[in-house]
């Protein structure tokens, strides 16, 4: 989508890193027009006024010039700043890796306006802080169906035949699951079993008020995670940052 040299757009922060002296250079995933770069100029001294509204997950309104490089911001004000995520490592290291999926599924000037409320939310989620591994991996099914890599769950990705309710494989290569009769023919597959394999397509094919009541045991959302960590893992042909660091992060909280 053209842009002109000024224009307007709701965004989220993606990522930031320090630029220059004193200023930052932003990753936003925006409403208008999907993944952008922007610099704000100043940001990180203390007087300036855009300190509070350009940090990690924020939404927020910016006025952004373009020139002959990277925009400039020059207005910001926040919409929404998920408070709560600053204040637990947790919730926050979850809303790293939504943002982080975003960033790794998209290029920049390719909107999506419903991958972009998805992103905001899921941010919503993780500060509520219940629920996180279930909204979790609704958000990850989501997203991948909302950027063309939605897994195949209801037909065998090797004879197109109906999936049966009991225990399949799963096949990254092939984008989704694989019977016992062709994974018996030599094709490689992940052990899916039924249960898991019905909550996955509940939670593709509902929304979140419907999927939120949920209440999965910790062996079931261990197996979730494992299935569709394999297929992210496949699809961006390596481990995310955030991933590793929620896995260890957890494994000092034995609570999530």
């Amino acid at each position: 989508m053209s842009r002109p040299r000024t224009f307007r757009s709701e965004a989220i922060v993606l990522k930031r890193i320090n630029f220059g002296e004193a200023d930052r250079l932003l990753t936003l995933y925006s409403r208008e027009f999907g993944k952008l770069k922007a610099v704000a100029k100043g940001a990180r001294k203390p007087q300036s006024r855009k300190t509070g509204h350009v940090d990690l997950f924020m939404r927020t309104q910016f006025l952004l010039a373009r020139g002959k490089g990277i925009p400039i911001i020059t207005q910001a004000e926040m919409v929404e700043g998920y408070p709560a995520l600053r204040d637990n490592l947790m919730q926050m290291t979850y809303a790293s890796y939504m943002a982080e999926l975003v960033d790794k599924f998209t290029v920049e000037d390719d909107p999506n306006r419903p991958l972009y409320q998805l992103l905001s939310d899921g941010l919503g989620w993780c500060v509520l802080g219940d629920q996180l591994p279930l909204a979790t991996r609704f958000y990850e099914l989501h997203l991948l169906s909302l950027t063309g890599f939605q897994p195949q769950f209801f037909r065998c990705t090797g004879c197109n035949e109906p999936i049966q309710e009991r225990d399949q494989f799963f096949n990254a290569e092939l984008g989704g699951v694989l019977c016992p009769t062709c994974y018996a023919k030599g094709k490689n597959g992940r052990s899916l079993s039924s249960t898991a394999l019905k909550v996955l397509r509940y939670l593709q094919s509902h929304e979140w008020d419907m999927v939120k009541g949920l209440h999965l045991k910790r062996p079931l959302q261990t197996e979730l995670e494992r299935i569709m960590q394999h297929y992210l893992t496949y699809i961006l042909e390596h481990n995310l940052k955030s991933v590793s660091f929620l896995r260890r992060l957890r494994h000092e909280n034995t609570r999530f």
